[in-house]
């Protein structure tokens, strides 16, 4: 079933606080991110570092662009978060065998280490995100934050 945005937002002058989903989504993110630097901060890591981290935990073997990519970052910046991880043994890089100029990045046994170190951290963040909300909710919430996600393409646009 498909719901109009005018079903579901309603106008300007009917809603209290006059925040857009857009707009709450973005407060969310904030949020996550001030909670995120200071726990990651701990650990010597920021956001873009975990990001990267995590992302090569589930698909390891990325290029510097195609971390970039699934990370929401510029390639530029991506360039300078995987020399800082190199340098610090958290991430390798090695020799596509398909391409002989393209190098490959993956995680450490270091990197996991780093991230296994902050998932409680993490968690608690997560938990207390939603820690007004039903199980049921919860599981809406994924549902509908993929369902959006994927209405968008996937990711953003560089």
């Amino acid at each position: 079933m498909s719901t109009s945005l005018e079903d579901a937002v309603p106008p300007r002058s009917a809603r209290g606080d006059g925040a857009t989903l857009l707009y709450l989504i973005k407060q969310v993110e904030l949020a996550v991110r001030v909670r995120l630097d200071a726990v990651l901060r701990e650990d010597g890591l920021t956001v873009a570092q975990y990001t990267a981290l995590t992302v090569l935990e589930r698909r390891p073997r990325l290029t510097s662009a195609q971390l970039a990519k699934n990370s929401f970052v510029r390639a530029q910046t991506m360039s300078a978060v995987t020399a800082e991880l190199e340098e610090r043994g958290l991430v390798f890089r090695e020799q596509d065998p398909t391409h002989q100029r393209r190098q490959l990045l993956s995680v450490t046994p270091e990197g996991l280490a780093a991230l296994e170190r902050v998932l409680p951290d993490v968690r608690r963040i997560e938990e207390q995100m939603v820690s007004g909300m039903s199980g049921a909710q919860v599981v809406g919430l994924r549902e509908a934050l993929q369902a959006c996600r994927s209405a968008l393409g996937g990711g953003l646009p560089h």
